[in-house]
């Protein structure tokens, strides 16, 4: 397995590091620093292109600090699978599946056991529903708003508005891996995100307490404990 370190097309836009045929997670360490050499005068941001590859927070962790090395700063990572997406959040990087470049037409969802799965960020102007529980892979913007009848789970940074229990369920839930919305909502509840800087590499969530809505720790696993 090799990985190809492709120099960035234009100023300002990050160099790609694309990986091949998905192997064992800890063979991409390998292949990286096959791909990265000694360095040289290649430096500024990169993207990781993980394809199908199953990468957790250490091998990410590994990853970045290796190509630090090189003089390389990783700040974006794009895969198909969800649980690599979801390490790379937790890292504070950006991540979302690979998408057509125009890609701001309505959003591309599927559901399967009552839960809604959007692969997509959401901008400004973006709003979806579900009559489950909806997962967005990716982010949701300042002037997206999402609605779900059950948990509203983003596994990136949720900026926008976020609604949980729209039909009154008070048991619903809004967990993200940077919880830092303008408004969340939870059944007929109302609250501002919290302020400051999210602990790095914690999920959080919102629930309702005694009528009111809660801020903590939370495992990023589906489904959900009640």
């Amino acid at each position: 397995m090799a990985a190809t370190l492709i120099p960035s097309p234009a100023p300002g836009l990050p160099h790609s590091l694309q990986l091949g045929p998905a192997d064992r997670a800890d063979a991409a360490i390998t292949a990286v620093t096959d791909a990265l050499g000694d360095g040289g005068s290649m430096a500024g941001p990169l993207r990781l292109c993980c394809g199908s590859w199953a990468l957790r927070l250490p091998q990410l962790r590994s990853i970045a600090t290796l190509v630090e090395s090189r003089g390389l700063c990783l700040r974006e990572v794009d895969g198909d699978d969800p649980e690599t997406l979801v390490a790379a959040a937790a890292l504070g990087l950006v991540s979302s599946p690979p998408l057509p470049a125009a890609s701001h037409g309505p959003a591309e969802a599927t559901a399967a056991d009552g839960l809604t799965i959007l692969r997509r960020t959401l901008r400004s102007g973006d709003q979806v529903d579900s009559k489950g529980s909806l997962l967005v892979l990716g982010d949701v913007n300042p002037g997206a708003q999402v609605s779900a009848v059950g948990h509203v789970l983003v596994w990136g940074r949720l900026r926008g508005v976020a609604h949980a229990g729209c039909d009154g369920d008070a048991g619903a839930r809004i967990v993200a891996l940077q919880l830092r919305p303008v408004q969340l909502r939870i059944a007929g509840a109302v609250a501002r995100g919290p302020e400051g800087v999210p602990p790095a590499g914690l999920a959080e969530q919102a629930l309702l307490v005694d009528g009111e809505i809660r801020i903590e720790a939370a495992d990023p696993l589906w489904p959900l404990d009640n």
